[in-house]
């Protein structure tokens, strides 16, 4: 397409030919973005993961809270707890029920073995519905 920037007296020479150093640039950086974001975009191991059809359950209205604090205090409900009494606390914190749900807090500065000690504490009292409480990622 010839456009006609001059007088009539001078005419331009029609040019039919398309320019494809743009189409060429753009086609360019888009096979360097595919060569880069294809391996990404793979997995290593193939897992086939199963559906659930669980319903997700009702968050109970008293939930009772284990938190271990940086210094390595134990908290059951904001009460402090010695690791020897913890059983019995939860017990009295839970009414009894040992079905219900212990929500887990640590300090992220607390020792696994901190961890663990409490875990084996709720497991010898006959908790085993333990779920860990993080915060969320930003």
């Amino acid at each position: 397409m010839a456009i006609n920037l001059s007088s009539a007296d001078e005419d331009l020479p029609v040019n039919h030919e398309i320019n494809v150093t743009p189409f060429i640039d753009v086609m360019l950086v888009l096979l360097i973005i595919f060569m880069v974001a294809a391996p990404l975009a793979t997995v290593d191991i193939k897992v086939d993961l199963p559906v659930s059809n669980a319903k997700p359950e009702a968050k109970p209205d008293e939930p009772v809270y284990l938190t271990i604090e940086a210094a390595g205090r134990l908290t059951v409900n904001d009460q402090p707890v010695a690791l020897a009494t913890l059983g019995k606390e939860l017990v009295r914190a839970s009414n009894g029920d040992r079905e219900q749900r212990i929500f887990l807090r640590a300090d992220k500065s607390v020792q696994y073995e901190r961890i663990m000690a409490a875990m084996n504490v709720l497991r010898a009292a006959g908790f085993l519905k333990v779920a860990l409480v993080g915060a969320e990622g930003v």
